[in-house]
């Protein structure tokens, strides 16, 4: 499989913590590869290992042994100002609670990784991107409104589309419908198709097997080895993004 910039592989992976004079061993040799544009589904019990494989793949965490690549790029081999890099331009991350800042607006939200980029500040062409992602997760109407004013489907749509503020490879979600209802859970999953379809390569970790089924492969973790790695789907065909 030739490497690209949306491709990731984990190769030997272990992840080992101590906690009150014990090691824990979250991961334990995990081998796996996502290619450019898949959607994968992580899933598992609680302490199974999903939440840390995440935070590998986001650059948050290094592994104790074994290999990452994201593309052709070793990130177990880069310092911390060259991770920090990678996470401002090409990962996406979208969380459980949203982690939006309650003193700004959606468009301010949506701009915040801007500022961890190199220029440090935004251009009329970039604030005018963030306004075309409001308005491509529905909120153009909303662009003023705090947190506080928005519902909790709202607000995920804010952080996805602050996800995509930095044109990322990869879009990471930690349980993104966790706190959602049946219903705002099938708007976000949608909304999660159609970046799949321009080509996106998603991957989220999910407890639900109603939302790991909208995934084209789902991934199962168990004491932190890979139980099952079933393809349901294949890879959409790439569009422009």
């Amino acid at each position: 499989m030739p490497e690209t910039k949306n491709a990731a592989h984990l190769t030997g992976v272990t992840r080992e913590y101590v906690l009150k004079g014990e090691t824990v061993r979250a991961l334990r040799g995990v081998d796996l590869t996502v290619p450019e544009g898949d959607y994968v589904a992580i899933m598992g019990a609680s302490g199974s290992g999903k939440s840390t494989m995440l935070n590998l793949l986001g650059c948050l965490d290094r592994p104790t042994k074994g290999k990452i690549l994201l593309g052709t790029d070793d990130v177990t081999k880069l310092d911390d100002w060259h991770l920090s890099e990678i996470r401002a331009t090409r990962i996406g991350f979208v969380f459980q609670s949203y982690n939006l800042i309650p003193q700004l607006t959606v468009i301010e939200n949506i701009e915040v990784p801007l500022f961890y980029q190199k220029s440090r500040s935004i251009s009329r062409e970039a604030h005018n991107r963030c306004i075309e992602l409001a308005k491509m997760v529905g909120l153009y109407e909303r662009l003023n409104h705090r947190p506080t004013q928005l519902s909790g489907g709202q607000q995920q749509r804010v952080a996805i589309a602050r996800s995509l503020v930095n044109d990322p490879y990869f879009i990471l979600a930690d349980e993104p419908t966790g706190n959602l209802d049946t219903v705002t859970t099938g708007e976000i999953l949608d909304l999660l198709d159609r970046l799949n379809d321009q080509g996106r390569t998603i991957i989220l970790v999910t407890h639900e097997d109603e939302v790991g089924k909208r995934s084209n492969r789902i991934v199962r973790l168990r004491d932190g080895l890979v139980e099952s790695d079933k393809r349901h789907r294949d890879i959409r065909v790439k569009k422009s993004c």
